[in-house]
């Protein structure tokens, strides 16, 4: 299945304006997967390296992306509801994320909404600078929500 980046884009980091202002981006994606990038430039704090909100912003939008790849938005929508993200190492360069839903878990989340109007879904990610050191880990719990319900 292909998916067109660029309305993907538009409907994640193009809809919110924060978002939009540091640059992120889809830069691959096919069902059940997306990897995300983010600049360096405009995401540097007073001490020169990555912004912590900025990062927090790569980990939690690839949720939305993703859901983009796996979900039937005229059904449902994501939201996040905790979002958690540990530190390991300064970023000095730009920095991407990818995260992953299997295709069991695509089901049980569609099946999930479609008897309850929602479904819990977690994603796990790491976020990597230029040179592929894991330089934050992240760990989300998304919902798909069910229209009218």
């Amino acid at each position: 299945m292909q998916f067109d980046k660029e309305k993907v884009n538009e409907m994640t980091a193009g809809s919110i304006p924060l978002a939009k202002f540091t640059g992120a981006e889809v830069i691959e994606m096919e069902r059940g997967y997306v990897k995300m990038s983010m600049p360096f430039e405009q995401n540097i704090n007073h001490i020169g390296i990555m912004y912590a909100g900025s990062i927090f912003t790569l980990g939690e939008l690839p949720g939305g992306a993703l859901f983009w790849s796996a979900f039937d938005a005229t059904k449902c929508y994501p939201i996040v509801t905790e979002m958690s993200v540990k530190f390991l190492k300064p970023i000095k360069t730009a920095a991407t994320v990818e995260c992953r839903i299997s295709e069991e878990e695509i089901e049980r989340v569609n099946r999930e909404v479609e008897e309850k109007g929602k479904s819990v879904y977690i994603l796990e990610q790491e976020i990597k600078d230029e040179s592929g050191e894991i330089c934050a880990v992240t760990t989300g719990r998304y919902q798909a929500r069910a229209h009218g319900r």
